[in-house]
């Protein structure tokens, strides 16, 4: 069953121990999000993603965490509940928190910018509120997988 952004945001911090930008908790959540996607079929989050400048994003959780800058996010989820352990959705997260281990911003970056995907499909210069369907990130995990 599909969590909330804010709740999977949540769980991302605290499984980093609170280490995890902005930034890096967009990437990381579409790439979850990619994943979870090509393994179940069914979508991780509720709210879909949208083609920004830096890549996807989902906006309720950048206006959520966006006062931290470049910092690490801390605790702003306080009423929003953490993604029950030993679930799928947990499994989908912690997958792509060993997918994307070292990875720093700028590759987070280019890796969810690739040419073939979703993103890039969608991305128009300077504009918001272009949604990134989950149909093209599902499409996006199979081309990868054959890339």
């Amino acid at each position: 069953m599909a969590v909330s952004a804010l709740s999977a945001a949540k769980t991302l911090c605290e499984m980093q121990g609170w280490r995890l930008s902005n930034l890096e908790l967009q990437k990381i959540l579409y790439i979850a999000q990619m994943l979870h996607l090509g393994r179940t079929g069914q979508a991780l989050l509720r709210e879909p993603f949208e083609a920004w400048d830096y890549g996807p994003v989902i906006p309720s959780l950048y206006h959520r965490a966006k006062a931290f800058g470049s910092g690490p996010v801390r605790n702003v989820f306080h009423w929003e509940p953490s993604v029950r352990e030993g679930t799928q959705e947990a499994l989908s997260l912690r997958q792509a928190l060993a997918n994307t281990r070292g990875m720093n911003p700028g590759q987070l970056v280019a890796a969810t910018h690739w040419n073939g995907g979703a993103w890039a499909r969608h991305y128009r210069p300077g504009m918001r509120g272009v949604t990134i369907p989950n149909p093209e990130i599902l499409n996006e995990y199979h081309a990868r997988r054959h890339a």
